[in-house]
């Protein structure tokens, strides 16, 4: 999101990408360890830029052509840097033909694809307060900054908020994984032990209760309220709007820079239709432990 307010909000780019290049965005995360087809192009592609595989994270925005030849690289949020890069690499761009590759079979550790006969739930997290006020225009973006991921919903799960019950299972995933403050950066998940209590009714088809999450030390917490409406029609869930709102405290190694004290921070859910090609995303917290996100 972070990127949005900056790189990608300028037309310049935007135009770039959308005429001259095909823009792809991956989690390189995976890519970087994947061994199948996908994974060695993308490395191939990371291992002629300037971090490489093996050697921590590959992260940033890389140009390059069909054939994997690598144009130019640059991990600067600045529009005018990408521009320059994305300007250098039509210059240096020479047309090849190329074959399509080969997709092989996929990497299984590194596939994600949601529960078959559950939901995916769109999540929106901010900060909605308590930064000091500033004219940096890069601390202001990462105030004003969401964030977004998507919740898993199994099968039996989905069909327990049909017959109107939430299950034990929802509730620890969505409190562990979902509320969080992802809104500067990675943010630490919480342990079962943090969740300290989580008191919700779902009734008439609405969902009611309070939350108080908190590591053993204290430094980090959210206590909050939670509200929301579930409904459904011919056995399916049609609308799943709750919002999760309190004071948060503290943050993570990846996450720094949160406001001082105890700020007020809101976690929003809302059904995905399907439509957007980031309702695909794989949930945050699933990333390396599937497994134990969706049990």
């Amino acid at each position: 999101m972070l990127d949005r307010a900056s790189t990608f909000s300028d037309p310049r780019v935007v135009k770039l990408l959308k005429t001259k290049f095909i823009p792809v965005a991956i989690d390189q995360a995976y890519q970087r360890r994947q061994q199948d087809a996908e994974g060695r192009f993308y490395q191939k592609i990371a291992n002629q830029g300037p971090r490489k595989v093996g050697r921590g994270t590959t992260q940033g925005l890389y140009v390059a052509t069909a054939d994997g030849r690598f144009l130019g690289f640059n991990n600067n949020r600045g529009s005018d840097r990408v521009q320059r890069m994305l300007h250098q690499a039509l210059v240096d761009f020479r047309p090849v033909n190329v074959r399509p590759i080969t997709r092989g079979k996929p990497d299984a550790k590194y596939v994600r694809i949601p529960p078959e006969g559950g939901l995916v739930i769109r999540v929106t997290s901010k900060v909605l307060g308590g930064y000091a006020e500033t004219d940096d225009k890069w601390r202001l973006m990462f105030q004003q900054s969401l964030g977004r991921d998507n919740l898993w919903v199994r099968r039996d799960e989905h069909q327990s908020l049909v017959g109107g019950r939430l299950q034990e299972s929802l509730k620890q995933r969505l409190a562990r994984f979902h509320l969080i403050d992802n809104t500067r950066g990675e943010p630490p998940m919480w342990k079962p032990e943090e969740i300290r209590s989580f008191d919700v009714s779902l009734k008439g088809g609405q969902l009611r209760g309070t939350l108080h999450l908190q590591t053993a030390s204290g430094d980090r917490g959210y206590q909050a309220d939670l509200r929301g409406f579930v409904e459904s029609k011919d056995g399916r869930v049609t609308r799943f709007d709750v919002v999760v709102k309190g004071l948060f405290w503290g943050h993570g190694r990846y996450t720094a820079g949160a406001p001082k004290g105890r700020f007020p921070f809101a976690v929003a859910f809302t059904l995905a239709t399907g439509t957007d090609v980031a309702d695909k995303v794989p949930p945050q917290g699933s990333r390396g432990w599937l497994d134990g996100y969706i049990r």
